[in-house]
């Protein structure tokens, strides 16, 4: 259970000035509530881009199988298998950003659920290894996200280190957990799938010239 104490520095106070100088350990006076809606209203914005940006990859996904097809169709071996290269391209960087997708959703809902200081280490820290790794993911693929995603973990890591440092009971490493792997691999799982539903199979031929 919270104590008052706590609940004053979560959702903050007219007196939140005091906390700027326990332990000399907070660098932000805003109080973690406020800090955790941000983070998920920036966390919503990136999901939106993402959207945006894998139907932007669909469609010239669409426009290129259809090129595949029609060199197949002329014989055109050598057309077919540069443009089936570019599909699978596209189609390799759509599943990373349909994986990226998928498990800031899960953030995003784990981060619904953080009311009490418990359940800062219990839902936070997972994300935190979550997102750090996706912030790698993304570096080839979209430069300028990757960027955002940096700046969120240190935010989140903020959240998490002063919430340890108020009651002096937990401590954190920065180590990723096995349930952030956990999120990533169904993310992944969820994406494989995903693709299936979302881009159809290459004709067999133009893959054979690929190989």
């Amino acid at each position: 259970m919270l104590g008052k104490d706590f609940q004053k520095y979560w959702a903050g106070s007219e007196e939140k000035n005091v906390w700027g100088s326990f332990k000399g350990a907070f660098k932000s006076r805003e109080p973690l509530k406020y800090r955790l809606v941000q983070a998920h209203y920036k966390l919503g914005s990136m999901i939106s881009r993402l959207d945006v940006h894998i139907a932007r990859l669909q469609e010239r996904d669409r426009t290129l199988f259809e090129r595949v097809v029609a060199a197949q169709m002329a014989k055109d071996t050598t057309r077919a298998s540069m443009y089936a290269n570019e599909v699978a391209e596209i189609r390799k960087m759509s599943k990373q950003l349909i994986m990226t997708q998928i498990a800031l959703e899960q953030v995003q809902l784990r981060m619904e659920t953080v009311s009490e200081l418990g359940e800062v280490f219990a839902n936070l820290v997972p994300v935190v290894g979550v997102i750090t790794e996706l912030k790698n993911v993304l570096k080839g693929v979209m430069p300028e996200l990757s960027i955002e995603l940096a700046g969120l973990s240190e935010d989140l890591q903020e959240v998490v280190i002063e919430a340890g440092d108020f009651t002096g009971g937990y401590s954190y490493t920065g180590a990723a957990t096995p349930e952030a792997r956990k999120i990533l691999e169904e993310a992944s799982a969820i994406a494989e799938q995903r693709m299936k539903e979302k881009f159809p199979d290459l004709p067999v031929n133009a893959m054979a010239q690929r190989a």
